[in-house]
């Protein structure tokens, strides 16, 4: 339905959308599936000691490839 009301780019954000890292894969892969035209996703290098956003955060080395196996 979005697409009907806008010509710009759909990008989705999984990691502030679930605020867990581990559901963001499967969110972000339920957005590429539906035609989403990007992802915005939270990276960190120490999530655990991040002073805001950690519990949602990839480290980096997880962030390629997509979808990650670490």
């Amino acid at each position: 339905m979005l697409r009907k009301l806008t010509h710009l780019p759909i990008i989705i954000d999984p990691s502030h959308a679930t605020g867990k890292s581990w559901l963001v894969d499967p969110l972000a892969m339920g957005a590429v599936a539906t035609g989403a035209d990007g992802l915005l996703i939270e990276v960190h290098n120490d999530p655990a000691h991040a002073l805001c956003d950690g519990p949602q955060s990839l480290k980096p080395r997880c962030s390629t490839p997509w979808p990650r196996s670490c």
